[in-house]
């Protein structure tokens, strides 16, 4: 133990003799010459700064913070540079194509309002048949910035009505209302939705539902697959004679009663929906959608008839509309 003590006692000793070799500049073995030179250097620099004029020591200050400035400016932009070629660099090439598609198909709206009845033919998993009237309208507003359509099927009495707001880079707004039997009330260009569908706005989960209890859900009649952030082109294909390019459509977050993905083939010509296939959350095909009897009607691609089953209960619903050109 003594031996120990005298051991700690000579360590101390040590560091406090070292402490006096600090203050008289020789610590670490630098001869006192070098630190005369160094303060002598460091005397003469003060001095030349000292004898700038004042007028171009603020100069020259302003020049190194103008300079510090650009050079933290150039920083940041080449850092969120970096980070959206990363962001795009992760996308593959097919879902850089598929994340254009979906915008083109998006992008496609009527230059004109019109209006088409037609009936559902809906027969249920049991086998029985009803029909049911139906009437779609489209209309668009003045400076084409969105567009509405309104689906109205049903007796005067016993009608429901769906109202889908179309605007560009946006999501598709629904609304969604039953027993509605007077006229749609309009204010320019746009219905007067706080009139017609004051509490009727569906959330994302309602989009899943049936509409007037055919096989055809609310978010199948907004194509609302083509918002999901996830589009890939898959390959080039023919489905019914025509060149198409197929489009597979996957949601991020799927209901247990939804859609998980949805594959399209989509025409090159024409950029219309030949055939689609719906799957549901466990990766099984749930509907088939094949339009039918496509015609241009002033100037526009308009759909017929389409036809959708629903393979896994054996229904399925035909929607037919009367296409009458101006």
């Amino acid at each position: 133990m003594k031996m120990d003590f005298q051991g700690g006692a000579s360590v101390l000793a040590s560091r406090g003799h070292s402490s006096q070799k600090a203050a008289r500049g020789d610590i670490c073995c630098v001869p006192k010459e070098h630190l005369k030179i160094a303060r002598h250097f460091n005397a003469g620099s003060i001095c030349k700064w000292r004898q700038v004029p004042a007028l171009k020591r603020r100069a020259i200050f302003r020049k190194s913070l103008r300079d510090y400035a650009l050079f933290a400016i150039a920083t940041i932009l080449l850092a969120a540079f970096c980070a959206t070629a990363q962001t795009t660099n992760t996308l593959s090439d097919a879902e850089i194509q598929g994340e254009q598609l979906a915008h083109k198909l998006l992008g496609q709206q009527p230059m004109e309002n019109f209006t088409n009845s037609g009936v559902l033919q809906i027969r249920n998993s049991q086998g029985k048949r009803s029909e049911v009237p139906v009437k779609c309208k489209v209309i668009v507003t003045s400076t084409n910035s969105n567009w509405a359509s309104i689906y109205d099927a049903g007796a005067t009495n016993q009608k429901v009505t769906l109202l889908i707001i179309h605007a560009k880079d946006l999501p598709n707004e629904y609304f969604y209302r039953t027993n509605f039997d007077i006229a749609v009330p309009v204010l320019g260009d746009i219905p007067i939705l706080g009139h017609l569908f004051s509490s009727g706005q569906l959330s994302s989960a309602e989009l899943m539902t049936s509409f007037a209890s055919s096989d055809f859900w609310v978010g199948d009649l907004g194509l609302e697959f083509l918002h999901w952030p996830g589009q890939k082109v898959l390959r080039g294909d023919t489905a019914r004679g025509r060149l198409c390019k197929v489009l597979e459509s996957t949601n991020p977050n799927p209901s247990t009663n939804g859609y998980s993905r949805v594959l399209c083939w989509i025409d090159n010509e024409t950029l219309g929906i030949v055939e689609a296939e719906a799957y549901d959350a466990k990766g099984k095909k749930l509907k088939e959608f094949l339009p039918k009897d496509i015609k241009k009607v002033n100037g526009q691609w308009q759909v017929g008839s389409m036809e959708i089953d629903n393979v896994q209960t054996g229904s399925r619903t035909k929607l037919e509309l009367d296409l009458k050109a101006k």
